[in-house]
């Protein structure tokens, strides 16, 4: 009896109007997922053309979430399902919502910020804090990074707007400045002229701008040199493995000595201290003598 029951009251439920809105749902929800990932893809394709990485990933975004919500909204009403209703408690539970997750509508409000200002697209590569790495997603809610050594990072759009952000490639050529030091005995203008040597030969090294070679200061061992070459932005790895190595070598086959710290190590106080002396002119000559004398060369005594 109740299955009897139960398809009596199927029976009477399923009627023309009803099988029509049933049929319509389900074309509805079959067929507008493709039409909708299709028409995506094409507005993506095409924002790619007249706006930046960054504002076509977004625009591709929008139309995908908005053009879901309207799917679903127009099954909804297709089953009978009162929309003012629905979109009232929709209201009423997204202030409830919003009051819950300040900080997801705060990365939102900056996502939004980042749109306008655009400080960096996808592709660039950029340093948040301690992470450096290149952009591949601009989302409302964050940002993700591929880091040089092939790690994922997500970083919070509020992280963003509120903290330091450095834009590596935002410029096509940067400035790699080394600092060196050299011997007091070394002669400046000829440290100089090495370093422009060595800096036009490097392959790496743009002629325009020039680079930068000063004198920087008297250090506590040392002559200190601010070394600069500018360079376009993807040889930075190149540049930086070979003008250092040249460097090097152009010093050692110049003479020109580059100092490190010494240092005298004293085991304890059971070990007695090296002995020291400091030997003069005359001291020098003293013995000098005496050790001739002793020989039974000229110049010893009588």
């Amino acid at each position: 009896m109740p299955v009897v029951t139960c398809m009596v009251e199927w029976s009477a439920w399923i009627t023309e109007e009803n099988l029509g809105q049933l049929i319509r749902v389900a074309v509805l929800l079959l067929a507008g997922p493709p039409v909708l990932y299709v028409f995506t893809r094409l507005a993506t394709r095409f924002s790619k053309k007249h706006f930046s990485p960054h504002s076509s990933l977004l625009i591709g975004k929008g139309i995908f979430y908005g053009g879901t919500a309207i799917i679903l909204l127009m099954a909804l009403s297709d089953l009978g399902f009162q929309l003012t209703a629905l979109l009232g408690a929709a209201g009423i539970a997204g202030v409830a919502i919003g009051f819950a997750s300040q900080t997801s509508l705060s990365n939102i409000i900056s996502g939004l910020f980042l749109v306008w200002e655009k400080p960096f697209g996808v592709g660039d590569a950029i340093k948040v804090g301690d992470h450096v790495g290149a952009v591949f997603s601009i989302d409302l809610m964050s940002i993700k990074l591929r880091t040089f050594d092939n790690r994922f990072v997500r970083i919070p759009n509020e992280q963003i707007i509120k903290g330091q952000m450095i834009n590596i490639t935002r410029f096509p050529i940067r400035r790699l400045d080394i600092n060196l030091g050299v011997a007091y005995k070394e002669d400046v203008g000829r440290v100089m002229k090495v370093l422009r040597e060595v800096a036009d030969a490097n392959p790496y090294c743009l002629d325009e701008p020039e680079p930068i070679i000063i004198f920087q200061e008297f250090g506590n061992s040392s002559l200190d040199f601010l070394f600069g070459v500018w360079f376009a932005k993807t040889d930075l790895l190149l540049l930086r493995n070979s003008i250092m190595k040249e460097i090097k070598e152009r010093f050692d086959a110049e003479g020109i000595e580059i100092p490190f710290p010494h240092r005298t190590l004293y085991s304890g106080a059971a070990t007695a201290p090296f002995p020291v002396r400091i030997v003069g002119e005359d001291d020098a000559q003293g013995a000098a003598e005496a050790g001739e004398g002793a020989s039974g060369e000229p110049g010893a005594p009588d």
